[in-house]
């Protein structure tokens, strides 16, 4: 049996490189050896033991870009090509698979959480999971999901070029937001309790304006995303959002979205959910980084080999603010 190294979250706070044996093909499947991995924010909470249903132990990774080894039966890909993989995998059956939307599949299961992910050589997925992105680099295609994320939430506005829109949240999916409604031409204002993660952002989106939490001057948006994964950020973001305007929760948490009924009705808000992102996202994003409209240096700041990162993960896991995106070398 063949044997490819795998990094295995075996219990919380224990981060270990392995053997495991690589995986079988399956019919409608494509292999890919994995080149770059994404560490993202959920991959950070699995190993502080964050994900209360989650279980161990579990190979995690999500965001992934490699080459395919095998060719698709539809010709859009050959063996060789530069890859991203789609995370998302979907039952194709239920009521929103039906109507164009897995994204928010009833069934779905994500690559590294709900299922062993890609913090691994190789790897076997869905035909429908493989796009092509040649044209990038390996680290800037394992990027494309987390953007995408931002993507998806700034598509499912529908804002107006010249519009002002704040993002709440400079983590990474808040800066990916905040790109991409930069991209749609709005006016961005990025807005966080952290002046060292806005100093970040500042650096990937040099024409927005940045606002300390706090400190914020009163104004309203016609479109507000909070990115914060607070709930108590979520609840409160309503206060900013103009009349007749829109408010995108890319976050999701555990609690409840409260707020009065008469801020909300006057307004005549549109309270709208974003969840994950759908291939027309994907090959948004790397169309725009294609275009060299997305500074992929800026957002890629910090890596690490595939055998350092038992090491580098956990001490990244503590220190979060100092990072955007951190890039697994296999």
């Amino acid at each position: 049996m063949s044997l490819m190294k795998t990094l295995v979250c075996v219990e919380p706070g224990r981060f270990e490189l392995t053997e495991r044996p690589r995986p079988e093909a399956k019919p409608g499947h494509v292999r890919v050896r994995i080149g770059h991995i994404g560490i993202c924010g959920t991959d950070y909470h699995i190993y502080g033991g964050h994900q209360p249903f989650l279980a161990y132990p579990r190979v995690m990774g999500h965001e992934l870009s490699g080459r395919a080894v095998d060719a698709l039966a539809d010709g859009r890909i050959a063996a060789g090509d530069l890859v991203v993989i789609n995370p998302y995998l979907t039952c194709g059956r239920c009521h929103a698979c039906q109507i164009g939307k897995p994204n928010c599949c009833e069934n779905i299961a994500v690559l590294g959480v709900h299922t062993d992910g890609g913090m691994c050589q190789e790897i076997v997925v869905p035909e429908a999971n493989i796009y092509p992105a040649q044209g990038l680099s390996e680290q800037a295609a394992a990027m494309v999901e987390f953007l995408a994320i931002g993507a998806h939430g700034v598509r499912r506005a529908q804002m107006q070029p010249g519009s002002r829109a704040l993002i709440v949240g400079a983590g990474p999916i808040g800066i990916g937001a905040a790109l991409f409604a930069t991209i749609d031409g709005a006016e961005v204002t990025l807005r966080d309790t952290s002046a060292s993660r806005l100093e970040l952002a500042r650096k990937v989106l040099p024409e927005a304006r940045f606002e300390l939490v706090g400190e914020a001057a009163p104004g309203a948006y016609e479109t507000v995303f909070d990115a914060t994964g607070n709930i108590h950020a979520m609840n409160g973001g309503l206060q900013w959002v103009a009349h007749g305007g829109a408010y995108v929760l890319l976050s999701v948490v555990k609690g409840d979205l409260v707020f009065a009924d008469p801020e909300f009705h006057k307004r005549e808000c549109t309270l709208i959910a974003s969840r994950n992102a759908l291939r027309a996202d994907f090959e948004h994003v790397i169309a725009m980084m294609r275009a060299g409209r997305v500074p992929v240096d800026a957002l890629a700041t910090h890596g690490t080999s595939f055998e350092d990162a038992v090491t580098n993960l956990p001490l990244w896991a503590e220190d979060r603010g100092t990072l955007i995106k951190a890039i697994i070398r296999v």
